[in-house]
C-alpha cells in the first residue's frame, strides 16, 4: 500500500509523530542515516523533567508524564521512567536569585519545584561542598527517562499500524505539486503524498529551503556531556538505595548525575554550530569537569568518555508544529530543544491533530497556535 504521508527524520521527533499519525494515514518514515537515531536522540542525558522549559513546553512535559506508562504498556516496552529527584541549585548571589525567580514563577504548576534550605539539599546529595551551596529547589517528580527504549518502541508501533521505516534514505529534493507534495529519495525514487512532516532535527530548515518553504529560524546549539571517573564510586550510591538526585546549576551552568558507577557532567554549553555529527571540545569537557569538581568532594580528575549533541532552537525556544499559510501540507515538527524526548508523547499527539485537522487530545492542554510557525512572523 503506497503511503500518503511521509515523514521525514527518524529520530525520536521523527517516529513518535510517525506512529501517531499511522493509527489514521499510509505513513513512510525515512532517514538519511544508516541507522535511526545516531545524533540528538542517542546522545541526550535522557532525563524527564516537569516544570522547565518555556510555558508551552512545561505544559507538554507535565501530558506526557501519565502518558509514558500507557505508551510502555500500548508498546510492550519496559518501564521508561525511573524516580531521579532533581535538585536546582545556586553557588553564588546570581543563583541565589535565579532560585527565588525559579520557585516564584513555577508555583501551582504540575509538578513545579519547591523550595529546600542549604543544609537539606547537601543532605539529599551528600557529594556536595557544604559550604557552596546557598540555595535550591527540588523537583521530586523528575525521572531518567530510558530514551532508546522509548524510541524502539515507537519504532515497533509504527509496523503494527502498517507504517515503514526506511533507513539510508535520504531526501534529495521537495517540491509542491498540484495536490500535495513529490519528495525524492536518494537517486531517484520519488513519492507523490498530500502532506509532508518535517521532522529533521537541526535539518529541519535546510529541508524546507530545499522544498523551497519560509524556514522558521532554527538555530542548532552543541551541548557537551562526558563520564567523569569517580575515585569512590561507592559515594554515588546512598546507604537508603535511593536515587542521588541530579543537580543542576539553576542557571543550566552545569549539571551532574550518578551513571552507572561515573559521574554523567555537563558545562551546560550552548554553542551555534552547524548541522552534522557533533563532536565535543577538549575546552568544553575541562569546562565541565572544573565546574563540577568545584561544588562536590569527590575529587574528580580524568575522563572515560565524551559527546555532544545538536539541540535546536528558535528564538522564543518553543517548538514548532505546522505549516505556513502559504506552503500547506509541509508540517514542520521541529524546533524540540532539549525537551524532545521527555516531551515526546504529549507533543507527539498534538502534532498529529495539527497535521490531521482532528482536535487535541484534552490532556495535552496546549493550543496549536502557541507552536504554529506564524508566531514566529
Amino acid at each position: 500500500m503506497s503511503p500518503d504521508l511521509v515523514v521525514i527524520g527518524g529520530g525520536i521527533a521523527g517516529v513518535s509523530i510517525g506512529y501517531e499519525l499511522a493509527a489514521t494515514r499510509r505513513v513512510l518514515v525515512v532517514e538519511a542515516e544508516p541507522t535511526l537515531a545516531v545524533h540528538s536522540t542517542a546522545r541526550s542525558a535522557a532525563t524527564y523533567i516537569p516544570g522547565h522549559g518555556v510555558p508551552a513546553v512545561r505544559a507538554l512535559i507535565a501530558a506526557s508524564g501519565p502518558r509514558f506508562a500507557r505508551l510502555a504498556e500500548e508498546l510492550d516496552a519496559p518501564p521508561l521512567l525511573s524516580p531521579r529527584p532533581v535538585l536546582w541549585a545556586a553557588f553564588d548571589d546570581e543563583g541565589e536569585r535565579a532560585v527565588e525567580r525559579l520557585l516564584a514563577e513555577r508555583a501551582g504548576e504540575p509538578g513545579a519545584p519547591v523550595p529546600v534550605e542549604a543544609g537539606e539539599a547537601v543532605r539529599r546529595c551528600p557529594v556536595l561542598r557544604p559550604a557552596a551551596v546557598r540555595a535550591a529547589g527540588l523537583t521530586v517528580a523528575s525521572a531518567d527517562l530510558d530514551a532508546m527504549a522509548l524510541h524502539q518502541a515507537y519504532v515497533r508501533g509504527l509496523r503494527r499500524r502498517g507504517a515503514a521505516v526506511r533507513s539510508d534514505s535520504p531526501v534529495t529534493g521537495l517540491a509542491p505539486t498540484g495536490s500535495g507534495w513529490r519528495v525524492r529519495i536518494g537517486g531517484g525514487d520519488h513519492i507523490d503524498v498530500p502532506d509532508v512532516v518535517d521532522a529533521a532535527g537541526a535539518w529541519a530548515d535546510a529541508l524546507a529551503v530545499l522544498a523551497g518553504v519560509r524556514p522558521i529560524g532554527l538555530t542548532p546549539l552543541r551541548r557537551t556531556i562526558a563520564l567523569a571517573r569517580v575515585p569512590e564510586p561507592d559515594r554515588l550510591r546512598p546507604p537508603d538505595g535511593s536515587a542521588l538526585p541530579m543537580v543542576i546549576e539553576v542557571g543550566e551552568r552545569f549539571y551532574f548525575k550518578a551513571e552507572t558507577g561515573h559521574l554523567l557532567v555537563s558545562p551546560g554549553d550552548e554553542t551555534p554550530a552547524e548541522p552534522g555529527d557533533a563532536r565535543p571540545t577538549d575546552v568544553d569537557v575541562a569546562l565541565a569537569l572544573e565546574r563540577v569538581q568545584a561544588v562536590t568532594t569527590l575529587g574528580l580528575r580524568s575522563i572515560q568518555t565524551a559527546w555532544a549533541g545538536l539541540r535546536s532552537f528558535v528564538p522564543d525556544r518553543g517548538p514548532v508544529v505546522g505549516s505556513w499559510p502559504e506552503h500547506p501540507g509541509f508540517h514542520f515538527f521541529a524546533a524540540q530543544g532539549g525537551s524532545g524526548i521527555e516531551s515526546a508523547p504529549a507533543l507527539a499527539a498534538l502534532g498529529a491533530a495539527v497535521v490531521t485537522g482532528a482536535p487535541v487530545p484534552t490532556d495535552v492542554g496546549v493550543d496549536p497556535a502557541a507552536v504554529s510557525p506564524s508566531r514566529l512572523m
